[in-house]
């Protein structure tokens, strides 16, 4: 399979065409049984210099290149950041719901760092908005679908949530041990679901995700 490489050719795009700045974002998370859902913002502005060498999407680099280039990536962007729901929010609202929690507040640190999120665009990886959905005003949110893999400023949020969120597994796995988090980051592997069969759930889980009886 041929590797893609991401360019920023849509994020320069649009900031051709007026935007203040472009906010790739993209979210960590939804499929595990258990943790946080993340989400990851990247901003990048007219004068963006070239990505770092390597960079894509999260989901198609291993761990130790994951890890190698996550502060590479929020070094290049202007700023960055993470804003996670967590499992018992996940429970209580459903995904969706909390994907838009999570990047509420991932957009509320990029605020605070003086980021015009408002004559910005944020660049959503997917064909959903489930971002303004969660926001009592809505900002300018561009879907499209396979920018984690086209979109440089998308790729760079993917590595940052997905490192981030990876850390918060391996710390609750060192916690609450006999669930592999380090290893599957809370997905459904066949040995996490055996420990659930075993242990039962813990407070890291999504119970209504789960068949087995908590």
């Amino acid at each position: 399979m041929a590797v893609v490489e991401p360019t920023l050719e849509v994020e320069l795009a649009m900031l051709a065409a007026g935007a203040s700045c472009v906010i790739g974002c993209d979210e960590v998370g939804r499929g595990a049984l258990a943790g946080p859902v993340a989400v990851g913002v990247a901003v990048v502005t007219a004068d963006v210099g070239a990505f770092p060498v390597g960079l894509r999407d999260s989901k198609l680099l291993s761990e130790p290149r994951r890890e190698l280039l996550a502060p590479l990536a929020a070094a290049w962007v202007k700023h960055s950041a993470v804003g996670l729901a967590s499992a018992q929010e996940v429970d209580a609202v459903g995904i969706i719901a909390a994907l838009g929690l999570a990047g509420k507040r991932a957009l509320a640190q990029l605020h605070a760092d003086g980021v015009d999120i408002v004559g910005g665009v944020v660049l959503l990886d997917g064909n959903d908005d489930w971002l303004n959905k969660a926001l009592g005003t809505p900002l300018s949110v561009v879907t499209r679908i396979k920018a984690d893999q086209d979109c440089a400023s998308v790729s760079a949020a993917s590595v940052i949530a997905k490192v981030h969120r990876d850390k918060l597994m391996i710390a609750a796995d060192i916690a609450t041990p006999g669930y592999g988090w380090t290893g599957n980051k809370g997905y459904g592997s066949a040995a996490h679901m055996s420990a659930i069969g075993e242990l039962g759930a813990s407070q890291h889980h999504r119970l209504s995700w789960l068949k087995t009886p908590a």
